[in-house]
């Protein structure tokens, strides 16, 4: 190119082209204790026009011959050609690689199944250029993050609970009757999230877990009782019956709070 027929450096070339549009500081002005730049370039009105940085002078290398066949400084329009188009405003990188962000707020729905749908429409419609990839993140990104741990934390909670629970009865049995109050609780929680239209989320498998909680400490609560009552020699059917309506209020009054 022309370039390379005068010897002359790209860099050398954007480096003033950034100078003219850009500015570069070329000193300063001491007023008392305060310091102003003083900065180079075009003015305004000429930075707008392609015209004008076509005639922009570029410093030819002439490696101190003073006989050079060309010019010391030639118009930009004779090295490149200047035209204006439209570009991005701002180039942004991470990881030394160029990234372009879209973003957008979700209403009215949940956010893993709206990026699903995204997903879905973006690899049956749209052809990535080669290098290029996509990465989901934001909210989304917090939300895998989040289900990552819950998957880990709610075996968990539930193997401790469970744990407990045979600490407090020291069989299994008793605790496994106890314990069969947590899917229930989750039943009736599925299904008020279901009426109420809500999605699930992070809140809502908190909430699950302090309800598996709560069911948990009623029916300790109702089996104890009902424990005691066979200790004192009643049997399993009357005991059973008298517990569960002896300790219902109780039972309600800690669910309906927790509720």
């Amino acid at each position: 190119g022309m370039l390379a027929l005068y010897g002359v450096d790209a860099a050398d070339v954007v480096e003033s082209v950034n100078i003219a549009i850009g500015g570069r500081v070329a000193g300063q002005v001491f007023d008392g204790d305060r310091r102003f730049d003083i900065v180079v370039r075009l003015p305004e009105a000429k930075r707008q026009q392609a015209s004008t940085l076509a005639e922009l002078p570029i410093l030819l290398p002439s490696d101190g011959d003073e006989n050079a066949a060309f010019p010391p400084v030639l118009p930009l329009g004779e090295l490149a050609a200047v035209v204006q188009t439209e570009g991005p405003f701002q180039v942004s990188r991470e990881n030394s690689k160029r990234r372009v962000v879209a973003q957008c707020n979700v209403r009215g729905r949940d956010l893993a199944g709206f990026v699903s749908e995204v997903r879905e429409r973006v690899n049956s419609d749209v052809k990535l250029p080669a290098g290029a990839w996509l990465d989901w993140g934001g909210q989304f990104e917090n939300l895998t993050a989040a289900r990552q741990r819950l998957a880990i934390v709610v075996p968990a909670c539930f193997a401790l609970i469970f744990l407990l629970l045979h600490a407090a009865f020291g069989a299994v049995r008793p605790a496994l009757l106890v314990f069969t109050a947590v899917p229930l609780a989750l039943t009736g929680g599925v299904a008020a999230l279901w009426l109420r239209g809500l999605p699930f989320s992070i809140s809502a498998a908190v909430g699950f877990i302090a309800l598996s909680g709560v069911a948990v400490l009623n029916g300790l609560v109702l089996v104890t009782f009902i424990n005691q009552l066979r200790e004192q020699g009643r049997p399993l059917e009357e005991a059973i019956r008298e517990g569960a309506l002896t300790r219902l209020r109780p039972v309600l009054m800690t669910a309906l709070v927790a509720s």
